[in-house]
């Protein structure tokens, strides 16, 4: 390794001058004493994620959702850490869905600013941030479990375990909808399509649905869906299946089912401003349609086991501040500090090595739908997903309606072999991405 020249003779005691004269400047300004004090007296907590650009509906509402939970926390007296009850502190930074922006923003929050824990959205960016989140060992949430792997030992799952949840609606359908037996999907060809793709895929084998083809990737850069949506159709599909599209996309795939006839059934992860889609296409042409994402004013969100501090009450503001931008993501980052608090609280300390083994060690876990264990040695290579149920939410009337939860590990110890085949598929094995 290079090593940089020491400085002797004049220069070094020039910079040790230079240097002492800059310290007794910041002590007599009270700088130094005031930024450490300000250190001491809140925890910060860094936000990773794309606040612009296509995938921004799975950043800002996150950001917008963290805040409002820093907002209840702080008023209530912060965090107990120490006896002491001390604020916490939301810093973001987008990294555009960018690996090398993530890279920036990973030594800015990390480095500079001293967050004590970092949530990022995760895919394309968390390469950009895993090796500083690495080095320093920094605690680490995704919202795209197939970012784990034994290596990434301080990186957790701990709200969705993407895109293994997207079993539930395909096994509900089969079950309520048996008369449904065929399928088409497509996807846009990234982290986010190809393993959720692979799952939709084990899931339809599981029911008895067959494909009519085999899935439509699209480029990321795509903007005409026509195309794409004839051949779809083609197959003449009783279900389609929009797979994990980001907001961008599914709008105009579903404007060009509608305007193509389709009027069967729609399958989603996500269905984020579904309220924009009915206004685009019509009440009748998304009535009926299955997805993973509750509004949080869903009455079955009252329910005991349920971790998630007044759901109801959480949408009504959220959506009274920022009204028809609730996503999917929108709560998802606040149930995700509920349990990093939790955990803070229990190893009275926000050190990332004490908190991540408070929440490894802790009985009786919850997340945000109730009882969970850390899982996905045999997929992710490490269990450091936090998974349970898992809700199938139905559009009925214009609006989301809970269905119900359904266990994604009972599913696994049944199908796995299924997910396991269709996952080393399309190379998405914990072992195949290493």
């Amino acid at each position: 390794m290079l090593k940089s020249p020491r400085p002797g003779g004049a220069n070094r005691r020039n910079i040790l001058t230079a240097t002492l004269g800059a310290a007794v400047s910041a002590l007599t300004t009270g700088f130094w004493p005031r930024a450490a004090a300000a250190a001491e007296d809140r925890v910060k907590v860094g936000f990773l994620g794309p606040l612009s650009g296509p995938v921004a509906a799975w950043g800002q509402p996150g950001l917008d959702g963290s805040r409002l939970w820093a907002e209840w926390i702080n008023a209530a007296g912060g965090i107990r850490i120490g006896g002491r009850q001390l604020p916490v502190e939301i810093l973001a930074f987008d990294d555009e869905y960018d690996p090398a922006r993530a890279r920036i923003g990973a030594q800015k929050l990390i480095r500079r600013d001293g967050v004590s824990f970092l949530m990022m959205l995760g895919g394309d960016t968390w390469p950009g941030a895993a090796p500083l989140v690495q080095e320093t060992g920094m605690l680490a949430s995704t919202l795209l479990p197939s970012d784990l792997s034994p290596e990434t030992t301080t990186l957790i799952a701990p709200a969705e375990v993407h895109p293994i949840y997207n079993v539930t609606g395909v096994d509900w359908l089969a079950r309520n909808r048996p008369w449904l037996r065929s399928a088409a999907i497509c996807a846009q060809d990234d982290v986010f399509g190809l393993p959720s793709i692979a799952t939709y895929l084990a899931a339809f084998a599981a029911a008895g649905i067959r494909m009519t083809d085999e899935p439509f990737f699209f480029d990321p850069a795509t903007s005409d869906f026509e195309p794409l949506v004839r051949r779809m159709l083609s197959g003449k599909p009783e279900i389609v299946c929009l797979d994990t599209c980001y907001p961008d996309y599914i709008l105009p795939i579903c404007e060009q089912l509608y305007r193509q006839g389709f009027r069967g059934q729609i399958l989603s992860c996500t269905l984020d401003f579904h309220d924009r889609i009915i206004a685009h296409t019509s009440p009748e042409f998304l009535e009926g349609a299955i997805f993973q994402f509750p509004d949080f004013d869903d009455p079955a969100l009252a329910a005991p086991e349920v971790n998630f501090r007044d759901p109801a009450r959480f949408h009504a503001e959220y959506e009274a501040r920022f009204p028809g931008q609730w996503s999917s993501v929108s709560w998802q980052y606040a149930a995700i500090l509920d349990l990093w608090k939790a955990a803070a609280e229990a190893a009275d300390s926000t050190a990332p090595d004490a908190v991540l083994s408070a929440m490894k060690s802790g009985r009786g876990l919850r997340h945000v739908f109730g009882p969970a264990r850390w899982w996905g040695d045999d997929l992710f290579g490490i269990s450091n997903a936090l998974v349970g149920n898992w809700p199938v939410v139905e559009i009925s009337g214009g609006k989301a309606h809970i269905r119900e939860f359904t266990s994604v590990t009972d599913w696994y110890d049944r199908h796995g072999a299924l997910l396991h085949r269709e996952m080393e598929r399309y190379g998405q094995l914990w072992s195949q991405r290493v």
